[in-house]
C-alpha cells in the first residue's frame, strides 16, 4: 500500500461498510514482503525465517490501514486467533496480518473466518474470479461464475494451472472452508465490487461447498 490515496479510499470504504457489517481484513505482505524475502533467501535464511519475515511485513501493512482508519479500528493487528476473537467482540473494524509461519494469507483468512463464524469470506485478489487458466497470460481464459470446491482443489494441485500462475486460494484454505461450510467468493480487490458482494451481489466466482 504505497499509494496514499488508495489507502485513504480503502479506509473510507471500510468505515462506510461497517454500518452494514463488521469487516475483518487480513493484509498480505505484497511486493514489499517479496522484496525482503528474496534478499533474505539469497543471504541463506531458512524458509521458516522467511515466513516470519513475511508475517512482519504483513503486520506493518495492517498497521498502515489501522492508522488510516483511526478510532474506527482495533488498535493493533491481532497476533493470535484468540486475540482476533477478542478484537471482534470490541465491535471495531479488525485488521490483521499473518499469524503463523507456514500459513498463507488465504489460509490465515480462512482460519479467522472460521474462528469468528463469519457470514461470508471474500477473497479479494488481482483478478475478478477463477478462470480455467491464468487470465494475465492467456486472453482466451474463461471465467467461472461458480465452481465446485473439489474442482478448484484439482486445479490447485497441478503445477501448470492456478498454483503456478495467479494467487487465488491454497489447499489449506479450501480445507478450512470445506469443513466449516463458510460461504466463499473470489473477486477483484475493489471497494465497489466488494460492497456489492457484501450486499448480496453475484460477483466474482462463488465456491460451491458440498453439504456433506
Amino acid at each position: 500500500m504505497d499509494n496514499v490515496k488508495l489507502l485513504k479510499d480503502w479506509a473510507e470504504f471500510l468505515v462506510k461498510i461497517s454500518n452494514v457489517c463488521q469487516p475483518i481484513i487480513i493484509a498480505g505482505g505484497g511486493n514489499i514482503a517479496r522484496h525482503y524475502i528474496n534478499h533474505a533467501r539469497s543471504s541463506g535464511a531458512d524458509e521458516s525465517t522467511l515466513d516470519e519475515l513475511g508475517i512482519e511485513i504483513s503486520r506493518l501493512n495492517a498497521k498502515l490501514l489501522i492508522y488510516a482508519l483511526k478510532n474506527k479500528a482495533y488498535s493493533h493487528p491481532p497476533a493470535t486467533l484468540q486475540e482476533v476473537r477478542h478484537a471482534v467482540d470490541d465491535g471495531l473494524i479488525v485488521v490483521a496480518g499473518g499469524l503463523h509461519p507456514g500459513q498463507s494469507t488465504n489460509g490465515t483468512a480462512a482460519l479467522i473466518a472460521e474462528k469468528v463464524k463469519a457470514e461470508q469470506f471474500l477473497n479479494a485478489t488481482d483478478v475478478d474470479g477463477v478462470y480455467d487458466m491464468d487470465p494475465n497470460k492467456f486472453k482466451k481464459a474463461k471465467k467461472f461464475r461458480r465452481i465446485e470446491l473439489k474442482n478448484l482443489k484439482n486445479m490447485l494441485v497441478h503445477e501448470d494451472s492456478v498454483a503456478g500462475g495467479y494467487d487465488l486460494m491454497d489447499i489449506v484454505a479450501l480445507k478450512i472452508i470445506e469443513r466449516s461450510k463458510i460461504k466463499t467468493r473470489i473477486l477483484k480487490a475493489s471497494p465497489k465490487i466488494i460492497e456489492k458482494a457484501i450486499k448480496g451481489g453475484n460477483l466474482g466466482t462463488e465456491i460451491i461447498i458440498p453439504s456433506k
